[in-house]
């Protein structure tokens, strides 16, 4: 999970406008020989609510309270993407991992921290980030990062037999819903549930006749990245209009 760093105020744009922000620059958290720099609302700006939704369409993303996009200076590797999920048809591999997790059971619950939540937050962490800075988050961390004040958020928990083994966090727009952060109990990595959270948001957005599910930034390249071509059809946001990606492989 990326955030971006303390932002450096730009000239306000006029009284009663919201302002947006460039950060200094800082270090990449997808490319060690990259320096990266962010464009953000601003995080004080009690608008923050009602303009979110329009946020996500011009390609931001939200974390925590703070709503923001790459904007770097040489490189524009960061493609904000989303699934129109009416369209959306599981490939083969994607309905494997659906059969293989028929056990695991869905709902959605208010976007609060519990100690079931917190624990297991902190082994996902500490498994997946060894020493790379969150591996020691706490209460505190979990509510700043993936809570948040004033977005309208929920919490897709699967269970496997009533043991809590993923959370999808997830913001609600008028439109769509918007996956914010997933994290799982390693010890089931062979379920494929990073996946599974996504099939299951994508089923959530279908039921509840929502257009899109927001998935964040796609890179090119970025081996961590590359599963998000997976789902299709995937749109991505050049800047200024959101185009169809193709199925290509990356």
């Amino acid at each position: 999970m990326q955030t971006p760093s303390r932002p450096a105020p730009e000239p306000d744009a006029g009284t009663g406008e919201l302002r947006l922000f460039h950060t200094a620059p800082h270090a990449c958290g997808y490319w060690p020989d990259r320096e990266a720099r962010d464009l953000v609302l601003d995080p004080r700006d009690p608008r923050l609510g009602t303009v979110y939704p329009q946020a996500l369409r011009w390609g931001f993303r939200r974390s925590g309270d703070i709503v923001y996009r790459p904007h770097c200076g040489d490189c524009r590797a960061c493609t904000a993407v989303r699934i129109p999920v009416d369209a959306f048809v599981p490939n083969r591999s994607q309905r494997r991992t659906l059969a293989r997790n028929a056990d695991i059971d869905a709902r959605v619950v208010p976007a609060e921290r519990n100690d079931e939540r917190l624990a297991l937050y902190r082994k996902y962490l500490v498994s997946r980030h060894p020493a790379g800075g969150m591996d020691d988050h706490g209460a505190h961390e979990f509510d700043q990062f993936l809570i948040g004040s004033w977005n309208e958020g929920r919490l897709l928990e699967l269970r496997l037999h009533g043991q809590l083994v993923a959370v999808a966090v997830t913001d609600l727009i008028e439109d769509a819903l918007s996956a914010v952060y997933t994290f799982y109990d390693p010890d089931f990595v062979s379920r494929g549930l990073g996946t599974l959270a996504i099939l299951r948001q994508i089923a959530w957005a279908q039921r509840d006749r929502r257009r899109y599910l927001y998935l964040g930034y796609w890179i090119d390249g970025h081996r961590k990245m590359a599963y998000k071509r997976n789902f299709q059809p995937l749109e991505g946001f050049d800047g200024r209009q959101w185009r169809p990606l193709t199925d290509a492989a990356p």
